[in-house]
């Protein structure tokens, strides 16, 4: 059995539904940045077996959304207010398929049959669907601070890494690390600086951050699975097969740490659990 490529880092209503995998792919979007919008109630997916999230479609409109409002410059508090007027507003006893949605400058235009509306007024609107500007501009979401004003939170450098994230990565870590000035030891801030640096290939700068965020995880999987795979790419099987354990002993559903770890257990040479854990890991994703 050859080894296979670990899944990479992160930052469920019964069938049908579109898994987590599903949805990541569909979007372009990172697993962390899912599981922050979820947490942040863009969206309110069901559960499904092994208590995994499973997303309706119109899930998948309101996340489409979410993306071009945050690659827009807005901040979270106002996307998460123009998702909730358009969740009202979209249809629930028809297809959504019909539907185009325009979001830019931090409005939600839908557009059927031709026509378009704006959900926070009901009025009708022309469309001009600006989102290939919004998106060149969010780098020049990262002002510098009025001295007047109040001084940021650690939540809204925190806010500002995720919107930065896309356009600008250096930008956003160095947003994170203004995060982590003020909170130290706070999870989510943790994993996504881990994440960028492990994605930049600085290391042991990540595996600090990854073993801070699993101190404080508590029943959250993410951080010993992120940790594992870091010590994945650093051949360094033993401790990588540890943390996915860790990993798997908070969430005994984690598809993916039962793939990475077989990988780990062939580096090994311990075919037997290697070959456990490619099984346990196709139970839980066979369709």
């Amino acid at each position: 059995m050859s080894a296979a490529p670990p899944q990479r880092p992160a930052t469920t209503s019964p069938d049908p539904g579109f898994p987590t995998r599903d949805v990541l792919r569909l979007l372009g979007l990172r697993e962390s940045r899912l599981r922050t919008w979820v947490r942040a109630g863009f969206v309110r997916p069901g559960r499904g077996p092994g208590n995994r999230y499973r997303f309706r479609f119109q899930d998948l409109v309101l996340l489409r959304t979410a993306q071009a409002l945050v690659e827009s410059g807005l901040p979270i508090r106002r996307v998460r207010r123009a998702l909730d007027r358009l969740r009202s507003a979209l249809p629930q006893d028809r297809s959504l398929t019909e539907l185009r949605i325009v979001a830019a400058g931090g409005e939600v235009v839908v557009e059927e049959n031709g026509e378009a509306w704006e959900p926070a007024t009901g009025q009708r609107r022309l469309i001009l669907d600006v989102r290939d500007l919004a998106r060149s501009a969010a780098p020049l979401a990262a002002v510098v601070p009025d001295a007047a004003a109040p001084r940021p939170t650690a939540r809204d450098w925190h806010e500002l890494g995720e919107e930065l994230e896309a356009t600008s990565p250096r930008e956003a870590a160095a947003a994170y690390r203004q995060a982590l000035e003020l909170a130290p030891d706070s999870l989510p801030t943790c994993l996504n600086l881990g994440r960028l640096l492990h994605e930049e290939g600085d290391l042991l700068a990540a595996e600090r951050l990854y073993r801070t965020a699993v101190r404080h995880s508590g029943d959250d999987p993410t951080a010993a699975f992120n940790l594992g795979v870091l010590l994945q790419d650093a051949s360094r099987w033993r401790e990588a097969a540890r943390a996915y354990q860790s990993a798997l002993e908070l969430d005994p559903g984690y598809a993916d740490a039962y793939y990475n770890l077989s990988a780990v257990y062939e580096q090994l040479g311990d075919s037997a659990v290697a070959l456990q854990n490619l099984q346990a890991y196709r139970r839980l994703t066979r369709a």
